[in-house]
């Protein structure tokens, strides 16, 4: 059955994003215990709380299609299901992206000042929109498949 195959591939690519996921998560959650923590202006403050916020939110985004797969054990239409996890997913990339790109920000701009920062930041959040979503919404357009 379609919606069973494509249900259990969207569930392995989560299996894939989440250990990335949990290390960052896992990182900021000490951050703020650190001796330097205490030195980072209030800027830097925010950003840190915007992707502590950004990640535990993907992350249960992420997480959210398999909850909600073993709610709805054996009464829902997989169809539905796919279709539901999908977007969840999507937007839980979208968080893992904005996350990456704020903690960038604030390993960078503990090396280099903080328009370094931004601008790489920036560029990064660029490229992962281009791979993550870009490219692959091209390929989708222009009846590119990759297999």
């Amino acid at each position: 059955m379609r919606a069973d195959r494509e249900l259990g591939e969207l569930l392995n690519e989560i299996r894939v994003a989440l250990p990335g996921l949990e290390l960052l998560f896992g990182f900021l959650l000490i951050l703020p215990f650190s001796d330097r923590f205490a030195s980072i202006s209030g800027l830097e403050r925010n950003i840190y709380v915007a992707c502590f916020l950004a990640t535990a939110c993907a992350t249960a985004l992420l997480i959210a299609p398999t909850a909600r797969h073993r709610m709805a054990f054996r009464s829902v239409d997989k169809e539905k299901l796919v279709i539901q996890a999908n977007r969840l997913v999507i937007a839980g990339l979208i968080l893992i992206a904005v996350a990456i790109a704020l903690a960038t920000y604030l390993v960078v701009s503990v090396v280099l000042d903080g328009t370094w920062a931004a601008a790489i930041a920036s560029a990064l959040a660029g490229w992962f929109v281009l791979w993550w979503f870009g490219v692959p919404l091209w390929h989708q357009r222009t009846g590119d498949t990759v297999h």
